[in-house]
């Protein structure tokens, strides 16, 4: 069943820019390269099913998931737009351009493969649960839960976005942990779909991480046999660590199709 997805929309004309965040983001991840991009085309960003303020609902397979972005393109009108997702949500995009190639002018792949991956999230969902066991009161104490389990404070402050305030005052997660434990194994699957992917495509990778490296580019060609592969000095959420860079590739790749 489709889930009616939470999305900001910027507003404007012609092919839009429609943004799909990774596992355990959200929308609000992106509001700065929204901001950015919002100057020159319209930009759409939205919540998936068990993100952010969408709703919670059983499933987090590839076609579910597309199925749902779809739904949120027809409910603005859009008929056609330019698709970018990182990590998990660039394996969404994927499978949109899969199931619905109509819709899709271009691909912007954050950081993945169409491939599927090792089970790496373990240290998350436990830090995760400390919290949500711990019922912390202030964003210090919840920072000190995680803590027991995951050093990187950038990663600590990333999964904090998750967290807000109920109305006894204690930081809640707002993400359906219970449906994406269930649905892990879908999320580290390939995209959905068969066959490659015939539209112009940009996939920036980080140097620092190895969700791109050299020896999975093969795979990725095969389904996107028109990407253009660009490095930057980063790890895998080279959205935040580079976000100038980031957002100057994505605009100049866009600039690019509109020549």
């Amino acid at each position: 069943m489709t889930v009616s997805l939470e999305y900001t929309d910027s507003g404007g004309q012609g092919e839009p820019l429609v943004i799909v965040h990774g596992l355990l983001g959200s929308a609000d991840n992106w509001r700065s390269h929204v901001k950015q991009w919002s100057g020159e085309r319209r930009v759409i960003a939205l919540d998936l099913r068990n993100h952010g303020r969408s709703p919670h609902a059983e499933g987090m397979d590839y076609d579910q998931m597309a199925e749902d972005v779809a739904a949120v393109m027809d409910r603005c009108g859009v008929t056609r737009g330019h698709l970018l997702g990182h990590s998990m949500g660039g394996k969404v995009v994927m499978t949109l351009a899969r199931l619905h190639p109509e819709l899709v002018a271009s691909l912007i792949v954050a950081d993945i493969a169409p491939v599927a991956y090792e089970h790496r999230h373990d240290s998350v969902f436990s830090a995760l649960r400390r919290v949500e066991q711990g019922e912390p009161t202030d964003r210090r104490e919840a920072d000190a839960l995680m803590a027991e389990v995951i050093d990187d404070k950038p990663t600590r402050m990333f999964l904090a976005t998750n967290l807000v305030r109920d109305d006894d005052r204690v930081l809640r997660l707002r993400v359906n942990l219970d449906a994406i434990e269930a649905g892990y194994g879908q999320i580290m699957a390939p995209p959905g779909g068969e066959g490659s992917i015939d539209v112009p495509t940009l996939v920036l990778r980080g140097s620092r991480s190895d969700y791109v490296a050299d020896d999975l580019l093969e795979s990725l060609r095969a389904v996107l046999p028109r990407a253009e592969v660009k490095t930057l000095d980063a790890g895998h959420w080279l959205h935040t660590e580079r976000a100038q860079e980031f957002q100057e590739q994505v605009a100049e790749f866009l600039a690019s199709l509109d020549d």
